[in-house]
């Protein structure tokens, strides 16, 4: 079956201000300011928790950055579960676009390396889980993107076919995981990066999610 693999953060969802707002909020704990910016600093957050910390600690001149990034890393979890959807919005066309790939018997996954049952939670909040066959997360194989193992997982549980797959996402890592599991991959541009992204020479670039079913029936229809 004809598969279609999104990441999460940075191309289904904009979910940098909520984990900034958690990053922040570990710095007001230790009686510091806002370390981080909205807007500024997006890119970072997409990269992560432990990237966002580590920002932020850098900016601060600590010493023993780690070792403060390993104490904050499950307050800034605890903070950022509870408050997950505060900020966080589906990109534009993004449900529609999903349900025309159902409509045309397309098999469509979730592979993130967002912990799992922080995606699934976002997934729920936000209405579109049950539009997903399948959801991988950052700790549900042994491994991560960009190993292939996680996509491959996804696909399979999808009941798609690795074969005519082809990966959603916005970063080097997607590119990164679709080159490893031999499978085209399409990079967003509405992202922090922008049209950065092309620079990644992936197999496509998205402007917007009204162009995804065209891009893909050219690629594995």
């Amino acid at each position: 079956m004809k598969t279609v693999i999104f990441d999460l953060d940075g191309t289904l969802a904009d979910t940098s201000g909520d984990l900034i707002v958690a990053a922040n909020a570990c710095f007001a704990a230790l009686g510091h300011g806002a370390m981080l910016d909205m807007q500024a600093d997006q890119a970072t957050a997409f990269a992560g928790g432990r990237a966002m910390l580590r920002l932020g600690f850098e900016r601060l001149g600590v010493d023993d950055i780690e070792a403060r990034i390993d104490e904050q890393f499950q307050p800034f979890i605890g903070y950022y579960g509870a408050n997950i959807n505060t900020h966080t919005r589906i990109y534009d066309g993004v449900e529609a676009a999903v349900q025309r790939l159902l409509d045309a018997d397309y098999r469509v996954g979730i592979c993130t390396n967002k912990p799992e049952w922080l995606a699934e939670d976002l997934m729920q909040r936000l209405g579109m889980r049950d539009m997903f066959s399948a959801l991988i997360g950052a700790d549900t194989l042994p491994v991560r993107k960009p190993d292939p193992a996680p996509y491959v997982e996804t696909v399979q549980r999808a009941g798609g076919n690795v074969a005519r797959s082809v990966l959603i996402g916005d970063t080097v890592t997607d590119r990164e995981t679709a080159r490893a599991a031999g499978v085209p991959s399409v990079l967003v541009t509405f992202g922090p990066t922008g049209r950065d992204v092309e620079a990644l020479q992936p197999e496509a670039l998205l402007d917007h999610y009204d162009d995804l079913f065209d891009l893909v029936e050219g690629m594995i229809g």
